[in-house]
C-alpha cells in the first residue's frame, strides 16, 4: 500500500518553525509535501489572490513556497503542486490560540477549510498561551491526531480546530470534544500619534473576554485538554431558518 500523501501547510510562512514541527511529525506518516506562504499571512481569514499572478519556489525537495494566502497555497498544492491529490491536510503548528470568534480570522484555520471544500480531510493546529513556543508537545499532539483522522472519517464538510495547552505532555489531562465559544476583544483598537501629531489607529491586543461555556474550545484548553471542535462549511442556522420560515410572514 503507497505511503498517504500528506499537505503542510500554514499562514505564518515557510520559514515558521511551527510548520518545521508539523513536517517533522507528519513525515513519519507518509509522503509529506510543504506549500505554504513566503511570509506570515496571519489573520488573513479565507483570502484568495485573484488580482496578481503567483509566483511558485521550490525551496528544496517537497518544500515550496508562494507569494499568497494559505487559501493560494492549498488551492494551487492540490490542483497543481503535488504530484497526486492529498490524503490529509494538515495546518499549522500556530503559535497562539484559534480559540472561538478567532476561527473568523485565523489563515491557519482558513487553509483547513479550502482543504474541507475540496473534499480533503483537513486539521488545523494552534498552541495556545503566551510565547516563548516550544513545539515539541504539540507535534506530538499533531501526530496522534493526524494518525487517527487517516484512518477513521471526519463527517462530510467538517474540517477539525485543534487547539492545544502549552503544557507539558504529562500534564495533558486529555482530549476533549468541544464547541465553537465565544472569545472577544475589549480595547482592541489603539489610537496613535505619528512624529507630526497626526492620528492612527492600531487593531490588535486589548482585554480578553471569554466564554466559558460548558463543553466550550477555550474550557477544555484552560482546564489542561486538548481541544477538537469540528467546524462545518454549511454555515446555515437551521433553528433560524426555521424561525424564519415561520414567522416572517411573506
Amino acid at each position: 500500500m503507497a505511503s498517504p500523501l500528506i499537505l503542510v501547510t500554514n499562514d505564518d510562512g515557510v520559514y515558521a518553525p511551527g510548520i518545521r514541527a508539523l513536517l517533522d511529525a507528519m513525515q513519519s506518516l507518509g509522503n509529506a509535501f510543504v506549500v505554504a506562504p513566503e511570509r506570515d499571512n496571519s489573520a488573513v481569514s479565507h483570502a484568495l489572490t485573484m488580482d496578481r499572478p503567483l509566483r511558485v519556489l521550490e525551496l528544496e525537495k517537497n518544500i515550496y513556497t508562494l507569494d499568497g494566502t494559505p487559501t493560494d497555497c492549498v488551492a494551487l498544492a492540490v490542483n497543481k503542486i503535488l504530484p497526486d491529490r492529498p490524503d490529509l491536510i494538515v495546518s499549522g503548528i500556530n503559535p497562539g490560540q484559534n480559540l472561538g470568534d478567532d476561527i473568523s480570522y485565523s489563515g491557519t484555520v482558513s487553509a483547513a477549510i479550502e482543504g474541507t471544500m475540496y473534499g480533503i480531510p483537513s486539521l488545523a493546529f494552534s498552541l495556545t498561551g503566551p510565547p516563548p513556543y516550544s513545539f515539541e508537545v504539540a507535534a506530538g499532539v499533531a501526530w496522534k491526531l493526524a494518525s487517527m483522522a487517516l484512518i477513521w472519517r471526519q463527517p462530510a464538510g467538517t474540517l477539525l480546530n485543534i487547539n492545544i495547552p502549552p503544557i507539558a505532555a504529562a500534564d495533558i489531562k486529555g482530549i476533549r470534544f468541544t464547541r465553537q465559544g465565544t472569545r472577544r476583544y475589549k480595547d482592541a483598537i489603539q489610537e496613535t500619534y505619528d512624529p507630526w501629531g497626526r492620528k492612527h489607529y492600531w487593531i490588535g491586543g486589548g482585554t480578553v473576554q471569554w466564554s466559558e461555556g460548558e463543553g466550550t474550545d477555550d474550557r477544555a484548553v484552560h482546564e489542561g485538554y486538548v481541544s477538537v471542535t469540528p467546524i462545518q462549511l454549511d454555515l446555515t442556522n437551521v433553528e433560524g431558518l426555521a424561525y424564519l420560515e415561520r414567522e416572517w410572514m411573506m
